[in-house]
């Protein structure tokens, strides 16, 4: 694991850090993750790293990321509520009497941050998610439904607080 950050006080560009090719940046974002020391592909949490048929992250430009927050991108995780059991069996396919198991993942879309988007340290976003331009997400916040553009949202489960502008304030932005 590279710690990539020198200070508290200096994010580090996310075209400079993300590997995976499941994680998609626009420009100017970045990443200040001083007090957790890992870069962001650590904070993409895949259960499936190796497999091509995974949901993506999209980030847009301009988008501050906190240390620590995390980005839940593992659909159902591989548990199926519908099905008689929850356990995911098909993870332990050597051992015999799972050997047949089915493969129960499912995916839930790809999670979308607009432009412009603050999201505070720890906060946790679950998979399939999309939040809208100018959004800022309270510190620790658990994101669990989508996010409208120019709210600000916090707590658990995140609730909208209030708006940045009015309807009548918001511009529609350049990136």
């Amino acid at each position: 694991m590279t710690n990539y950050f020198d200070s508290p006080f200096k994010g580090k560009l996310l075209s400079e850090q993300v590997k995976n090719p499941n994680i998609k940046v626009g420009r100017y974002s970045y990443y200040s993750g001083y007090y957790h020391g890992h870069s962001f592909d650590d904070c993409a949490r895949y259960l499936f790293p190796d497999r091509d048929d995974v949901d993506k992250l999209i980030i847009g430009s301009f988008c501050s990321i906190g240390s620590g927050a995390s980005f839940i991108m593992a659909g159902n995780q591989g548990h199926r509520y519908d099905w008689a059991s929850s356990f995911p069996f098909f993870y332990m396919q050597e051992e015999p009497a799972f050997s047949s198991a089915l493969d129960a993942f499912q995916k839930a879309g790809n999670t979308v941050i607009g432009n412009d988007v603050w999201i505070g340290s720890e906060a946790m976003v679950m998979p399939g998610i999309k939040i809208g331009h100018g959004a800022v997400i309270g510190s620790r916040s658990l994101v669990t439904k989508d996010v409208e553009p120019y709210a600000i949202v916090g707590g658990n489960p995140a609730k909208k607080i209030k708006k940045r502008f009015t309807d009548e304030e918001v511009m529609t932005p350049t990136y």
